[in-house]
């Protein structure tokens, strides 16, 4: 084996043992970064979920991702919660109606509809939003799986942005004799990382939620009982828009492509001066 190709072998060794190194490091922080997640409690908070609904938009019933809320309600009524989302949230609604075992008068068709902070309709990615239930059946499901929430997009465009997500849940076609009926309804909603595939350069000054564009807040008294305000922030607060798992790969792959330049110059360099030199030279 001849010097030149020894001192290659061992310039692609280093390669090779760095890239290792360096995609090690970057498993590690990838799951160590945070992320949203359901916590060791979260059997115990789908417990403590809301038990009403709100009538519209301004008195919506805050509901927390993960936890379930119940209702009691009439065929008729607009049903209305609201959650938060974050930058890089895949967040998916489920609702429940479970429909009164008397008499029935014909098939009913219920609707569940998400709205952004801007009160602006979202669509679904899947499943199925409107459903018709039949005259004998004792319940509806429905489920909304919303967008990625981004951090920034264009104000013409119609993409998730992070803040409050509204849900409205109502009976949208059903004979007359059945408005008024008793039903019982339950709502959850759950959210899945996107990771930064998903991330965009830029983000909102401030989340989509009522009284973003305030001066100030207005003082509250610390000896009064403070209810769950409708535009509470996820846990942990909202998301400073900037750090994605797409840094991680982007310095992998800058770390990368300078060892793969230093090993392609220890392959290609040679020796120096040859070693014997033609006649003459």
């Amino acid at each position: 084996m001849t010097g030149r190709t020894a001192r290659a072998m061992r310039g692609a060794g280093v390669v090779v043992s760095a890239a290792a190194v360096a995609f090690v490091g970057a498993g590690a922080a990838v799951a160590d970064s945070p992320g949203p997640s359901a916590s060791a409690s979260s059997a115990g908070d789908a417990a403590k979920g809301p038990t009403e609904a709100g009538t519209s938009f301004r008195t919506a019933t805050p509901l927390a991702l993960d936890q379930r809320a119940t209702a009691s309600a009439s065929t008729g009524d607009y049903l209305y919660w609201v959650l938060p989302a974050d930058v890089g949230q895949r967040v998916t609604v489920k609702a429940k109606v479970t429909l009164p075992k008397t008499a029935r008068h014909g098939a009913t068709t219920w609707q569940l509809d998400v709205y952004d902070g801007l009160r602006r309709r979202q669509a679904c990615r899947y499943g199925v939003q409107t459903r018709a239930a039949a005259e004998n059946a004792d319940a509806v499901e429905l489920s909304c799986a919303l967008r990625t929430v981004r951090g920034w997009a264009e104000q013409w465009s119609n993409d998730p942005l992070p803040g409050n997500y509204y849900v409205r849940l109502t009976a949208v076609d059903l004979p007359q004799e059945e408005l008024g009926q008793p039903v019982q309804t339950e709502v959850e909603a759950s959210a899945a990382d996107a990771g930064g595939a998903q991330a965009v350069d830029g983000k909102l000054s401030a989340p989509l939620v009522p009284g973003a564009g305030a001066a100030s807040p207005k003082p509250q008294q610390s000896g009064a009982t403070q209810a769950p305000a409708a535009d509470g922030a996820p846990d942990g607060g909202w998301s400073s828009g900037w750090w994605s798992d797409r840094w991680v790969w982007t310095a992998i792959g800058g770390v990368l492509a300078a060892l793969a330049g230093i090993g392609g110059y220890r392959l290609t360099r040679g020796s120096g001066r040859p070693t014997h030199l033609p006649p003459g030279v």
